[in-house]
């Protein structure tokens, strides 16, 4: 059996290119489609340990804005065409976890040795219902998951029930909002955080009012040979992952860079975890992205540099899944407001009160929420109209990563 498609990851951005989401998004949701094909069956051997090709990956935006959950099941549609893929709850329990564990559990052959494993692909559309941030023992055992560890889990009804070789790849659905009324400050850059890679948009990459209308005519064409590859990469690929020298020269390049320079932009405070993580995660990415295309083993320089830039390339917009964690909700709604004005270029004084009046009947509240705006450089008022300065406004980038050696 012979691939249909030169690059998977490239063949599945021009299938979904209809949609109004934006191509990182599809992106990422390409990596955990074939992430949930690839399974338990490589890995990177480190001696001590290895690495496995699961990610979590939290797509997030506003709602309404992007379609989140229709844009994850793009990629999970084609995957559940797969046979032999097992899918996990997407409402999590440890009865329900531990059953689906259970049920998934397989083996697979290489040369003369049998590989038990537990895989599964958790799709969730509600964050919320797969994660319960005060939840530790459930938190702890994702963070173990994660790692490729197995796990007991002792209970007074049913004894001791253990899972052997488990493998958890999941992408989730959220808002801010969700993650600023539910995760507490000192969770986030910690253990689960960090873990996650957080893929945040804000706007459409462009309008589609009927959907049904941009679809190519030769769209099932697509999805066959879609559907044929990642059957491909689960029943062909299996064994180890090798660097080859010039990944490795690039690798412990990489690594020096990273600590002592490339990290120094980020909060050491709150992204401490991802710091730490971020080798392990182009690692896991790089195995996924020499997947997409080939099926040789070997991992090259470009894909770990590859990987790199696209993980970097969400480190911009980090700081706002998080942002409103602890804020108050004055300053939420302030930071509303101003987004509000920056959107339209600027509004009458009618309008601004009009708004801030809405959500503040206390005309003192909304009077302070204009003066620190103004005194902050953010918005300027001319007699008639309140316009956006444009101050610390970041705007969109493309950010790659260092080329290295």
């Amino acid at each position: 059996m012979s691939r249909k498609c030169g690059d998977w990851i490239d063949s599945f951005t021009r299938y979904a290119a209809f949609g109004e989401a934006p191509k990182r998004m599809y992106f990422w949701v390409a990596v955990s489609t074939i992430a949930g094909a690839l399974r338990r069956r490589v890995w990177i051997d480190q001696a001590y340990f290895q690495w496995y090709p699961n990610l979590y990956i939290v797509l997030v935006a506003p709602p309404g804005i992007v379609s989140k959950s229709t844009t994850a099941e793009v990629g999970m549609s084609l995957l559940r065409q797969v046979p032999g893929i097992n899918f996990g709850p997407s409402v999590v329990t440890w009865q329900s976890l531990v059953k689906s564990f259970a049920e998934a559990c397989e083996s697979f052959s290489l040369g003369d040795m049998y590989y038990p494993m537990s895989p599964l692909t958790i799709v969730s559309s509600e964050f919320g219902n797969l994660v319960n941030p005060k939840d530790k023992d459930m938190i702890d055992m994702l963070v173990n998951l994660w790692d490729g560890r197995s796990f007991t889990k002792a209970t007074k009804m049913s004894g001791t029930d253990e899972v052997t070789n488990p493998w958890i790849n999941l992408i989730a659905c959220t808002t801010p909002e969700w993650i600023a009324g539910n995760f507490p400050e000192y969770m986030i850059g910690g253990g689960f955080t960090s873990r996650c890679i957080f893929c945040y948009e804000e706007a459409k990459e462009k309008y589609v009012a009927y959907p049904g209308l941009e679809v190519p005519a030769d769209l099932k064409a697509q999805e066959a040979d879609l559907v044929h590859d990642l059957e491909h990469i689960a029943t062909r690929l299996a064994g180890e992952y090798k660097l080859d020298s010039e990944a490795v020269a690039w690798g412990e390049w990489w690594y020096k860079y990273w600590y002592e320079e490339g990290c120094k932009g980020l909060d050491t405070v709150r992204f401490g975890g991802y710091i730490a993580r971020k080798q392990t995660m182009i690692h896991k990415l790089g195995m996924v992205l020499a997947a997409a295309s080939r099926d040789e083993l070997i991992i090259t320089k470009d894909d770990l540099q590859a990987a790199d830039n696209m993980l970097t390339d969400l480190e911009p917009a980090m700081s706002k899944v998080f942002d409103r964690i602890g804020m108050s909700d004055a300053a939420f709604q302030q930071e509303r407001f101003l987004k509000w004005v920056q959107s339209r270029g600027g509004i009458s004084q009618w309008a601004a009160h009009n708004y801030l009046r809405k959500y503040f009947p206390d005309k003192q509240v909304a009077g302070n929420i204009l003066e620190s705006l103004l005194s902050a450089n953010q918005i300027k008022f001319d007699g008639v109209m309140i316009r956006p300065t444009w101050e610390g406004i970041d705007l969109p980038n493309q950010v790659a990563g260092p080329s290295g050696p």
